[in-house]
């Protein structure tokens, strides 16, 4: 099993930045993918941006140029850093370890309210 808790997230206003991290405990598998997703109220979930063991990145359009995603495997944490942030980045953000095998695993999110 792994549980994912995340932190980092609050109230900022449009322009500012803020750093999510997300630690992984338990048996956690060598080869993984790591990411963001977030969800807005009455929107689904959406990738935000994820990261491979090796380091391999991806991010959605909106996010490209504003967002990065950063891992440490020696402290098994993911970090996301917003800058830029816009009101329309207001949701909440779950890290989200994929094993594999196709096993994913969620944090309970963190919130995160950009104010125009």
């Amino acid at each position: 099993q792994v549980q994912l808790v995340e932190s980092g997230g609050g109230l900022v206003q449009a322009g500012g930045s803020l750093r999510l991290s997300c630690v992984a405990s338990g048996i956690i598998p060598s080869m993984n993918v790591m990411g963001w997703y977030r969800q807005a109220p009455g929107k689904q979930r959406e990738l935000v941006a994820a990261i491979s063991s090796g380091g391999s990145t991806t991010y959605t359009d909106s996010v490209k140029g504003r967002f990065t995603i950063s891992r440490d495997n020696a402290k098994n944490t993911v970090y996301l850093y917003m800058n830029s942030l816009k009101p329309e980045d207001t949701a909440v953000y779950y890290c989200k370890l994929a094993r594999s095998s196709g096993v994913d695993y969620w944090g309970k999110g963190t919130l995160v309210t950009v104010s125009s």
